[in-house]
């Protein structure tokens, strides 16, 4: 594996050289050790969950909890420890009617 020297992404085989995944830069590969270096196929990003609060909820699970604006009994969820580890996880909620958010604390 190498790395990129600029962001620290992890960078694959173009050729003869080597590319950064994100920010695009490109490094010679060193040929002493090019035979060291294993190709594999390039990473999907379908399986990853953004959690960006802006981002869509589409694929987040779904919990029954009532939301106190609108009365909806249906929320997307996501779970974060926001304390310690000898605390319970804290549940973040957005309504799927009217995307009011709030925490849910166990």
């Amino acid at each position: 594996m190498q790395f990129c020297p600029d962001c620290g992404s992890l960078m694959h085989a173009q050729g003869d050289v080597m590319v950064c995944s994100s920010c695009g830069r490109e490094v010679e590969k060193d040929q002493e050790t090019a035979e060291q270096y294993v190709s594999t196929e390039e990473q999907t990003h379908d399986d990853v969950i953004e959690s960006d609060p802006a981002a869509a909820d589409e694929g987040k699970p779904t919990a029954e909890v009532r939301c106190e604006e609108c009365g909806n009994d249906r929320a997307w969820y996501t779970i974060k420890q926001t304390g310690s580890a000898d605390e319970p996880p804290t549940r973040f909620f957005k309504c799927t009617e009217c995307g009011h958010r709030w925490r849910g604390y166990s």
